[in-house]
């Protein structure tokens, strides 16, 4: 199983397993990861799910997709490493993940 490493404004980082085809936001609801709301579920329907990806592995996860593109347009802060972590699959080859929550959300 991948581990994920979740990177808390303050500096606080839990690592948790993930499993593949798991979202990055499905694996920090069910560990309890403070900074990731995810009001909307995981539908792409809000921006409380904001992280930054750690810059070793943007090329690994990937850019955004149009619509997520347009969800980021209400999350605080954005950053060219901004995604939303209910849309980011998680693969074998993303063991090791870092990303980081925003001060807040939304």
């Amino acid at each position: 199983m991948p581990k994920i490493t979740y990177v808390a404004f303050d500096g606080k980082s839990q690592t948790v397993e993930a499993s593949v085809g798991s979202t990055v936001m499905e694996v920090a609801v069910r560990n309890l990861i403070p900074g990731i709301e995810a009001e909307c579920g995981g539908a792409c329907a809000c921006a409380t799910c904001h992280v930054y990806v750690d810059d070793a592995w943007t090329t690994v996860v990937g850019k955004p997709e149009p619509m997520e593109e347009d969800m980021l347009d209400f999350a605080s802060n954005v950053k060219p490493e901004s995604r939303l972590s209910c849309q980011i699959k998680i693969t074998a080859a993303m063991d090791g993940l870092i990303v980081r929550t925003p001060e807040k959300q939304g």
